[in-house]
Parts: C-alpha cells; structure tokens; sequence
C-alpha cells in the first residue's frame, strides 16, 4: 500500500512542477508581447511623427516658393495704377500672410534687407541705432554698451580695445576659447559667439521676438529703407519716436513712400537727427520666414532663406536654415 501512494506524491509533484513552469513560460510570453507591443506602439508613434513633420517641412517649403512668386509678381506691378482686388502685391517689411495647401497651411513674411540693421557697416559714429535697438528690446542699458562695442572689436582688424569690448585675451580665457574674427561677420548666428549676446537674445524668448529678426549681413548700407523696417527698427533710427513710427508704418500701408518730401509732416522737427540714417530705395536682397503647419498640428515648422532677385525671373539662395526658430 505504501508503494503506490509514493507513486501518487511523485506524480502530483510532477504536475505541480509542469504547472509552475507552464506559468512561468505564459509569464514571459506575456512580457515578451507586452515589451514587443509597447515597441511596436512606439515606432508607431515615431513613424507618424517623422511623417507629420516632413509634411510640414515641405509644407513651409511651399511658403517659401510662395514668397518667391510673390517678389517676381510684386516686380512686375509694383508700379501699376489699378490692381484688382485680391491682386495686391505683397509688402517687404515684415506682414505676415497665409495660405493654404491640401491639409496644410503656412505662414509667411517677407522683409527687404534694406529695412534692417546692417551689424557689418555700423561704427563708432553711427553705433547709435544698435543701441537703441537693444534698448528698445529692454535690454539694460549696461548690457549694451558691454554688447555693442564687443560686436564692434569682434570684427574690426585691430586689437585695441573699445571701453566696454573684449578682444582676444577676453576670448581666449574661456573653458573654450577661440579668438576674435577681425573681419565682418558672414551670419548672424556668430552673434552668439561675441562677449554678451546669449542663444535667449538672438532668437527670443516666448512671444519675445529676437534680434535676429531685425539685423542683417546682406544689405551693405547704413541708412534704414522707411518702406521695409518693421516697427523695432523705425523706433531704433534715432528722432523717431513710438508715434513717428506707426505713423510711417500707417502711411505706407496704402501706398509706398517714394519721397522723402511726402513724409516730411510725419517727421516733422527730427528729421534733421534721423535723416542720415533714413533712406526710401529697396534693395534686391530679401529674407523670407516661413512656417508650416497641419490643420490637427500644435507646432509648427519654421524655415529662414534669403534670396536675392535677379533679372528675367531668377534667383540665387544665399542663406537658407531649416529648420529655423520663427516668430511670426
């Protein structure tokens, strides 16, 4: 009698054993369909990511071919007498337009050079615009001048220093050092690169628009097109005040100014201050910002080309940054 019940103990310890491992195996089936679930959700996800923005990338893209479109067709009629409706050119001094493509829509804006601070031709004698740029921006007032004569040392070719600039012994003390250029600047992301301007103020912060948007390296010239600056930089031309500014930029809104004489009202007494530092005449240089977007997309994709604009319909890139931080 003994014997068999050993056999029944053996027996029901053998399916015990094929239990626990049965379990065991269903468990790490489980883990394993688990992991490759959540694996598989994730390239989902990543895969529909990836898809969303390349549409969006070629989606601004199609804004920047838009822009271009748009500077041939404001060449060619510019000067006509009666445009229809809906058939108005396109301003250069910063308006924002959109359009709509498919499922997409972007945003655009085309500004003329001319109508930006040129950081390549400013001086010891003209450094004042800067300033007040930077100012204007609520930057403190010690901050700029530390800022403004360091641009100034950073790209001239000798070695003395301005009162608040550094040059290569100030450089070459960092954890990285690099030495000053001594020569003009090619883009405006070396800003960054000079003693005092931050990643926060080139490009902005929040709603906060950075200085980026209203400097140039293209335009070759000190005087400020009142037909193209945007706001800050009318405000940044000394003699013009907050008011002498949205008067401009009301002036213009139905017609250009051609004349100095037709705005001489408007700027009344200060024009003698403001008056080397103004001009009317554009330039064939252009900076376009655009942003695509998908109409379910929270953010969008932000390109920045500057293009220049050649004779029977061409152009050449000379800028182009993809993907570009664009505050529109």
């Amino acid at each position: 009698m003994d014997k068999p019940k050993r056999n029944m103990k053996t027996i029901a310890s053998q399916k015990g054993i094929a239990l626990l491992m049965v379990l065991w195996v269903l468990t790490i089936l489980m883990v394993i369909a688990l992991s490759f679930s959540s694996m598989t959700r994730t390239e989902t996800y990543s895969t529909l990511a990836f898809k969303e923005g390349a549409e969006k990338k070629f989606i601004a893209e199609a804004g920047i071919e838009r822009a271009i479109m748009e500077l041939f067709y404001r060449i060619q009629n510019i000067n006509m007498n009666t445009i229809l409706e809906g058939s108005e050119v396109w301003k250069i001094d910063g308006t924002s337009y959109n359009g709509q493509t498919g499922e997409g829509n972007y945003s655009v804006r085309i500004t003329d050079e001319s109508g930006k601070i040129d950081i390549n031709v400013i001086t010891d004698a003209n450094s004042d615009i800067l300033r007040n740029l930077f100012k204007n921006l609520e930057i403190p007032e010690d901050e700029v001048n530390i800022i403004v004569d360091c641009i100034l040392d950073w790209k001239d070719a000798d070695d003395l220093l301005h009162l608040n600039g550094a040059e290569d012994d100030y450089y070459m003390s960092l954890p990285n050092p690099y030495k000053t250029k001594n020569a003009n600047f090619d883009t405006l992301e070396e800003l960054v690169m000079v003693k005092g301007i931050t990643q926060e103020m080139l490009y902005g912060k929040g709603e906060q628009r950075g200085i980026i948007d209203f400097l140039t390296v293209n335009s070759g010239r000190s005087q400020i097109n009142l037909n193209a600056a945007p706001k800050e930089v009318l405000m940044a031309i000394p003699g013009i005040t907050p008011e002498i500014a949205d008067a401009i930029i009301n002036y213009r809104q139905d017609k250009e100014i051609t004349n100095i004489a037709e705005i001489q009202a408007i700027l009344g007494a200060n024009y003698n201050l403001m008056s080397r530092y103004v001009t009317i005449g554009g330039s064939t240089t252009f900076t376009i910002d655009s942003i695509g977007n998908k109409e379910s997309g929270k953010a969008g994709f932000g390109i920045r080309a500057s293009v220049i604009i050649k004779g029977n319909n061409q152009y050449r890139y000379i800028y182009y940054k993809s993907p570009a931080i664009i505050k529109l």
